[in-house]
């Protein structure tokens, strides 16, 4: 059963693992030739990114998301610390 704490579990893993492929992996690979953490990261934050949309689209009609908020929760997911505000704004017990 999809619920929306899973949600924000999702929603705060694919928000680290993100963060991490931004500001260590991507640097880290283009200035020094090290790519393990974009090895290591890479599949599980697909994976987390693949969830938390397939999880939104669940969540949409239970948790009564506007079409504005439910594409904000979904541009969230692409734009580094999106899922941290998703979560502050849109992912609250109401």
């Amino acid at each position: 059963m999809i619920t929306l704490k899973n949600f924000k579990i999702i929603a705060l893993l694919e928000g680290i693992s993100y963060l991490l492929l931004l500001g260590i992996g991507t640097p880290l690979k283009h200035f020094t030739g090290n790519d393990i953490i974009v090895r290591t990261l890479g599949m599980p934050h697909g994976l987390l990114f693949v969830t938390y949309v397939l999880f939104a689209f669940l969540l949409k009609s239970e948790q009564k998301w506007t079409t504005k908020e439910f594409a904000i929760i979904l541009v969230c997911s692409i734009l580094p610390f999106g899922t941290f505000y998703a979560d502050k704004k849109y992912l609250q017990t109401k």
